[in-house]
């Protein structure tokens, strides 16, 4: 697993995307922190690294990364993590369109296409 707090390329991605699961790399964004933890087996993994390292659950979001795709198909929003009926999100897709557009924002500051 790896933080993501500075720029990462589309050819690093693809490198891990190749190690673990065929085109896809795993990912939990922290949208108040602006950062992200990829490549690992599980989202429940990124997410307790960074419930860690200080970040607080309800910012916390699973997505996945397909290097090889472009535009919309780049980021795809599903994770059971996303499961928070508290928080008004009934399935594994981020329902909550606003923050959909703040992970958008934050995987493309943090990578290199």
């Amino acid at each position: 697993m790896q933080l993501i707090d500075k720029v990462i390329t589309i050819s690093q991605l693809k490198e891990m995307s190749s190690r673990i699961f065929a085109g896809l790399v795993k990912a939990v964004v922290d949208i108040e922190k602006e950062t992200m933890v990829i490549d690992g087996e599980m989202h429940a993994d990124e997410e307790r690294y960074l419930l860690d390292s200080g970040s607080k659950q309800d910012d916390l979001w699973g997505i996945n990364l397909y290097p090889d795709q472009k535009n919309d198909d780049f980021i795809e929003f599903d994770s059971i993590i996303n499961v928070r009926p508290r928080l008004n999100n009934f399935s594994r897709g981020i329902e909550d369109e606003k923050i959909r557009k703040k992970i958008i924002t934050i995987v493309n500051k943090l990578v290199k296409k």
